[in-house]
């Protein structure tokens, strides 16, 4: 089999499983975080761990950028920062920069986070710096382009600020949850989540790509179930939660 075959299929089958997975999230929380439960086999720092399963993402489209290196464009080199730009910081700085105590993590969710972070980055990069044939100069003009990266950056902002905000409730080495009521906190639970659903649509967008399309898809899969879950979790164990908060579309959801 041909690798553009093994592509086209795996491909394929990754939007099956996103929607497989979808559906299993509301049934099935993620152990981890809020939600650590027993029963999910040996545990790791949960810092350590999300350095693990992240850091195959940056270095993995790293080594599609340079296999990459012989039909280089300015659009493509563009999607390369934007990438780094999340997963650096996404991989190394954000895990340290936790003020909390250090929460076990379950060693399955690490290695299906690394698989995911295996197979997205395998996607996206191949496609970017090999498949696609190589984004002519003029797509940073594209309308497509433009507002895909003005949605990716907006999202990247809301991010890092709902990040900095959750940080700031903790002094270090304190495991409490508290009520943020800053930023977009004050409509709804998970800012940081919407952050990430418009970061990853962003490049969707941007790309215009079933790769990047695929990285939407199962950011929302994933991330739409959670918040649901976090914020059901919100209201039963913090006293005092805003009853007009909604999950992760302020007034709507």
């Amino acid at each position: 089999m041909s690798e553009s075959s093994f592509y086209h299929y795996l491909l394929l089958g990754w939007f099956g499983l996103a929607a497989a997975i979808f559906i299993a999230l509301f049934f099935v929380v993620a152990p981890y975080g809020r939600h650590m439960a027993r029963g999910y086999g040996r545990s790791i720092s949960s810092r350590g761990g999300w350095i693990i399963m992240e850091s195959t993402a940056p270095l993995i489209m790293a080594a599609c950028f340079a296999l990459g290196w012989g039909q280089l464009s300015a659009p493509g080199i563009a999607f390369f920062v934007l990438w780094e730009a999340h997963y650096l910081h996404r991989a190394y700085i954000y895990p340290l920069q936790r003020k909390g105590s250090d929460k076990a993590m379950p060693l399955l969710v690490v290695s299906l986070g690394f698989i995911f972070n295996s197979v997205n980055g395998y996607l996206n990069g191949r496609y970017l710096f090999h498949f696609s044939g190589g984004y002519p100069q003029d797509w940073l003009t594209d309308p497509r382009f433009i507002a895909g990266t003005l949605l990716f950056v907006c999202g990247f902002v809301v991010n890092r600020q709902s990040d900095w905000i959750l940080a700031g409730l903790r002094k270090a080495g304190e495991g409490d949850y508290r009520i943020a009521n800053r930023g977009l906190f004050r409509w709804i639970s998970c800012p940081n989540y919407l952050g990430e659903i418009s970061i990853w649509s962003g490049w969707a967008i941007a790309t215009w790509s079933l790769a990047g399309l695929s990285f939407a898809f199962w950011t929302a899969a994933n991330l739409v179930p959670r918040a649901r879950s976090h914020h059901l979790w919100d209201q039963k164990n913090l006293a005092g939660y805003p009853a007009e908060r909604k999950a992760l579309v302020p007034g709507v959801w």
